[in-house]
């Protein structure tokens, strides 16, 4: 019972938070299950996932976030452009503060607001690619960065519902 009211939870905040994308982009995020906050969360992502988004972060994030999604050195210091560069998506930037449907939102779209380099992956990536990308993003988190995801996440959800 819980998992469907999250997973109604995330449907709810994803039609609003996304209102303006498309319907299968609404329906690649509304596939994932969150995973319930309790002592020890389960991860949503599969395996499959998981080797699907290594090849699809190598081929396209490893650039600018590095091989093992670390970030550039500098990440932390503005460009003469007023701009980060790409930050750790491996568990030690803040990645892990934004909740499922802003990941998810940002790959596709790019930096909102011109506020970073992040370009949009959503012309060149299906949502699918996309979900696995940050499966195998996640992947990457200790499990105690996993864990403080997934309460946020699902205090993002609940603020919606």
């Amino acid at each position: 019972m819980k998992l469907q009211i999250m997973v109604t939870g995330l449907l709810s905040l994803l039609l609003v938070a996304c209102s303006d994308e498309q319907p299968s982009s609404q329906a690649a995020v509304a596939k994932v299950e969150a995973p319930q906050a309790a002592a020890v969360v389960k991860s949503w992502y599969k395996f499959e996932q998981v080797s699907a988004g290594a090849r699809i972060f190598q081929e396209n994030c490893a650039t600018c976030h590095g091989k093992q999604a670390q970030g550039a050195d500098n990440w932390r210091q503005a460009g003469p452009d007023g701009k980060y560069p790409a930050p750790p998506l491996n568990g030690s930037g803040h990645a892990w503060h934004h909740p499922l449907n802003i990941l998810f939102h940002t790959i596709k779209n790019g930096s909102p607001g011109g506020q970073g380099n992040m370009p949009a992956w959503g012309a060149k990536l299906s949502d699918e690619e996309i979900i696995a990308t940050i499966a195998w993003i996640q992947s990457k988190w200790p499990r105690e960065i996993y864990q403080n995801w997934v309460q946020r996440d699902a205090a993002a959800r609940s603020s919606k519902g």
